[in-house]
């Protein structure tokens, strides 16, 4: 079964830093793909990044520039190190995944097959 748990949030100033981590219970996590979205509240459900199998990436225009998607596959773990954070990036963020089943495949998926529960981010202005 798939787990994914997200962790580093927490609270920060504007033009502060964060780096969000998400550790996968995934046997073959090399084969998977990963995407950070988050929710405001009374907002909807937003990508923020996402990275391939093969480490290719895509980067919302909101976070471009400020935003950098990695992956450990030797420690099951994506991360997300957000820099330069504005009130506007306050959310709870969920990490994602997907099974594409090779482990160099360059498929950004738009859809995700298991979830995490979140971690809240708080950017004080």
């Amino acid at each position: 079964q798939v787990q994914l748990v997200e962790s580093g949030g927490g609270l920060v100033q504007a033009g502060g830093s964060l780096r969000l981590s998400c550790a996968a219970s995934i046997r073959t996590f090399s084969t998977y793909a990963i995407g950070w979205y988050r929710q405001a509240p009374g907002k909807q459900r937003e990508l923020v990044a996402k990275i391939a199998s093969g480490g290719r990436t895509y980067y919302a225009d909101s976070v471009k520039g400020r935003f950098t998607i990695s992956r450990d596959n030797a420690k099951n773990t994506v991360y997300l190190q957000m820099i330069s954070l504005k009130p506007e990036d306050t959310a709870v963020y969920y990490c994602a995944a997907k099974e594409v089943y090779i482990s160099n495949s360059n498929l950004l998926p738009n859809e995700y097959d298991y979830w995490g529960q979140g971690t809240q981010v708080t950017v004080s202005s």
